[in-house]
């Protein structure tokens, strides 16, 4: 079996505004930064093989972690579409967005964007080769990819709330079969001292 550590990047301008981001390449706001440096990653998590998404967010918080990553595009947000830099506000006030658009299910998708099943397709590639490689690793990537990993985890459908909702500010610990298929270990371990 190998372990997966994974956390979500540092705050971003855009997450303080409640836009959208997905694919677009937001770096960390100031504030962001700040946060990230008081991150503490668990004892051990410097031995780890790092991979972080290429987006500015993820690349900027594995950096200030004093990580040397690997880029993979495998773990990139969830595209959004026409949605992305728009206000999650402006779209439900609108009616272009349901007020529970995180409990429509896996196959849920903004205009011109990608589903979280979508999502899954990319990122069982991804854990498939971590699992052969079998070496213990960590990545930075971004909340799209930790619901869809943990929905891989436990069968989750995201119609209804999760067991355990992935915290920002925290990195979760999952345990990959020879195939690359994840199971929860540990959720919601603090990263903040």
């Amino acid at each position: 079996m190998t372990t997966l550590l994974i956390l979500r990047h540092g705050p971003t301008a855009w997450n303080a505004e409640g836009r959208i981001q997905g694919s677009i390449d937001e770096p960390l706001s100031d504030a962001g930064r700040a946060r990230v440096a008081r991150y503490r990653l668990p004892p051990g998590s410097a031995d780890l093989r790092w991979f972080a998404s290429p987006k500015r967010r993820a690349w900027e918080t594995a950096a200030l972690l004093g990580l040397a990553p690997v880029a993979e595009p495998r773990i990139v947000e969830m595209d959004w579409g026409e949605w992305e830099g728009l206000r999650v506000e402006d779209l439900r006030a609108d009616g272009r967005m349901p007020d529970r658009h995180d409990r429509l299910g896996l196959d849920f998708k903004a205009p011109g964007g990608e589903s979280p099943r979508e999502v899954q397709a990319r990122l069982r590639s991804w854990l498939t080769d971590v699992a052969l490689d079998g070496r213990p690793a960590g990545a930075v990537a971004h909340n799209g990819i930790l619901r869809a990993l943990y929905a891989l985890a436990t069968g989750w459908d995201m119609r209804a709330a999760p067991g355990e909702e992935p915290v920002n500010g925290c990195a979760h610990l999952f345990r990959l079969s020879a195939d690359g298929t994840p199971a929860v270990v540990r959720m919601n371990i603090g990263l903040l001292e």
